[in-house]
């Protein structure tokens, strides 16, 4: 433990957050702050933000040698009146899958940050990865070389492929419909080089959930989404559907199941329950309200979906689908998918704006666009909704032209999809 001293700077803003019944992150730093003077200023600096409205943060990002893009840098615009917080950077750090960590790990992060940091973890920023905050230009470079040292590698930035992160998935969860641990690892393994150093046109997320519970609020947060689902019929237990009626009644059923699900494809006959699997959409939710009674299908795989990020050039956006069902179980099911990705990458990446998105750039180029250059078929489970003027019709049409393109050739007809509309 360092040195404590009196903390002198006076914050009587910040001293209302520490009043009532809740934990309160003030408290904490001003503990911490006994022996680390950058946290005292960093106190100081955020009472001043606080009687101000104002941020005194520069940042751009920074690399570390040999390893890349990971360090996102915090510069104060009042470095001369709070000099222990004038370099304040943020060590991302690849956290384990799941986030499932041993006490030893968690312990090996507290020590490196307090060496070489401000002593601060925020578990987990908004791409999944460890933030170690309060690094300086030196310091940066021992904090990454202790943290390689014991196993741990650092987050992308700038623009790269971020952190992935995932749901528990198969170690905890039983509505699991791939191993969500394992993909995600995978991936990580594969595509290390692009988490290092920024080769795309702007950020990439992955986000994996085992179910369409999404646990890891993929659909909002990633623009690869990668969730769970099946495509058989749901699986039903008729003897546990008795005994939850026994134990809730008819009326409980009826109101929280059946007239819940979104396309009415669910009856209660008899007190037995009928499905429409032909019409059912996934949602889970009469699986997480009879749980023992119903389970997902036994023919699993995931849906991957495109597009999904927080506000930049066209706005929030969540992500749609872009492939209705793959398997994800065997070796050559993974590479199909390291295999998308790639190709993904390869379009975007030459055809991309700079700070352009991949959903951006896909509604800026058209979807059918999008589709032929990454070698996928049209399905009309891509659409976003449905038609809303029967006076439209869906004739042959030609893409957009690329730069410097003179072909007018034909992508698609209405005939070559038989009726089916088109994106």
């Amino acid at each position: 433990m360092g040195k404590k001293w009196k903390i002198k700077t006076s914050t009587p803003k910040l001293d209302e957050l520490e009043k009532g019944p809740w934990p309160s992150f003030i408290k904490e730093l001003k503990t911490l702050a006994e022996r680390k003077p950058a946290v005292e200023h960093l106190l100081g600096q955020m009472e001043q933000s606080y009687e101000t409205n104002t941020n005194y943060w520069t940042g751009t990002v920074l690399n570390l040698d040999g390893y890349g893009g990971g360090v996102i840098a915090r510069y104060s615009d009042l470095a001369k009146k709070f000099p222990e917080v004038a370099q304040f950077h943020t060590i991302r750090v690849i956290e384990p899958s799941a986030f499932v960590y041993s006490t030893k790990a968690l312990r090996e992060l507290c020590d490196v940050s307090e060496n070489h940091s401000a002593g601060i973890l925020q578990l987990h920023g908004m791409t999944g990865d460890i933030l170690m905050l309060g690094s300086t230009n030196e310091s940066m470079h021992t904090a990454g070389e202790a943290l390689m040292e014991k196993g741990w590698d650092i987050g992308g930035s700038g623009g790269a492929l971020r952190t992935l992160a995932c749901c528990i998935g198969p170690a905890r969860c039983e509505m699991a419909c791939y191993d969500t641990l394992e993909v995600t690892k995978r991936i990580t393994d594969t595509y290390i080089s692009q988490l290092h150093r920024p080769d795309l046109p702007y950020k990439f997320k992955f986000k994996l959930s085992g179910c369409a519970n999404d646990c890891a609020n993929s659909m909002q947060r990633s623009d690869m989404p990668i969730i769970g689902t099946w495509r058989d019929n749901i699986q039903v237990d008729h003897a546990e559907v008795a005994a939850f009626i026994a134990e809730h009644g008819v009326d409980f059923v009826v109101d929280n199941v059946i007239t819940r699900c979104p396309t009415k494809c669910i009856t209660l006959k008899n007190k037995k329950i009928e499905i429409d699997d032909k019409n059912c959409v996934h949602c889970m939710h009469c699986i997480n309200v009879m749980h023992k009674a119903l389970a997902p299908g036994k023919d699993k795989g995931v849906t991957i979906l495109l597009g999904g990020k927080r506000t930049l050039k066209i706005g929030d956006t969540m992500g749609s689908v872009l492939v209705p069902f793959m398997k994800m179980e065997t070796e050559e099911d993974n590479e199909k998918l390291i295999d998308l990705i790639a190709r993904i990458w390869e379009f975007w990446g030459e055809n991309g704006m700079e700070h352009e998105r991949v959903g951006e750039f896909i509604e800026r180029v058209g979807l059918g666009t999008f589709l032929e250059g990454v070698g996928i078929e049209p399905d009309p489970q891509m659409v976003k909704h449905p038609r809303t003027n029967s006076y439209i019709k869906f004739e042959e049409y030609t893409k957009p032209l690329m730069a410097g393109e003179a072909s007018k050739s034909p992508l698609v007809t209405n005939k070559e999809v038989e009726g089916k509309e088109t994106a």
